[in-house]
């Protein structure tokens, strides 16, 4: 794997375990990364993620701990809806 590439499907498996700490945040839409950050489109808002933590997940997800997920459903924004 390529420094650059991260693995899709371990920010959809973060994003499925962080959906057991707030349903709220969705399901996977598209993602971007700048610098060392990963922004995460899902159908109901938008949440940040560290490339530290999405190979995390990819290598060793036993060492994320519930704590750190609950941590991180913190900063999910929920999409404005439009009226």
């Amino acid at each position: 794997m390529s420094q650059s590439k991260l693995p899709l499907y371990a920010i959809v498996e973060l994003l499925m375990r962080l959906t057991g700490v707030n349903s709220q945040i969705g399901n996977y839409k598209n993602h971007s990364e700048r610098g060392d950050e990963v922004l995460v489109r899902t159908t109901n808002g938008t949440i940040q993620l560290s490339k530290t933590l999405v190979l995390s997940q990819f290598n060793r997800p036993e060492d994320i701990q519930k704590q750190d997920l609950e941590s991180l459903a913190l900063r999910f924004r929920r999409r404005l809806s439009k009226a």
